[in-house]
């Protein structure tokens, strides 16, 4: 495996790029998650969310972020701030308090 200390040539990427087997490499990840061996890591605003039940627009509105922001953090491209972070743990863990303020 090459190190990651380093970045890879163009010509030792087509080197290691030609020695794999791609349909392999498929058909191993499709027996691995056919055997349960898989599993989805959801991110802090994922499982914030969906304890609320809210849809992402509703969510997004509730935290007062635009739906892009919310999808950059569910998808890990963004970090939410620290006022952020506190909202969603606080919906994660109760997610009865941050509707019940959403509704006042």
């Amino acid at each position: 495996m090459p190190s990651k200390s380093r970045k890879l040539s163009p010509s030792e990427i087509q080197a290691l790029e030609a020695k794999r087997d791609i349909g392999a490499e498929i058909l191993q990840s499709i027996q691995d998650m056919k055997a349960g061996k898989g599993k989805v890591v959801l991110s802090p605003a994922v499982e914030a969310r969906q304890a609320t039940g809210l849809s992402q627009a509703q969510f997004a509105s509730l935290l007062g972020v635009s739906v892009r922001t919310l999808q950059g953090w569910e998808q890990g491209r963004k970090q939410p701030s620290g006022a952020a972070r506190t909202l969603l743990a606080i919906a994660r863990v109760n997610p009865r308090a941050v509707l019940a303020v959403s509704n006042s």
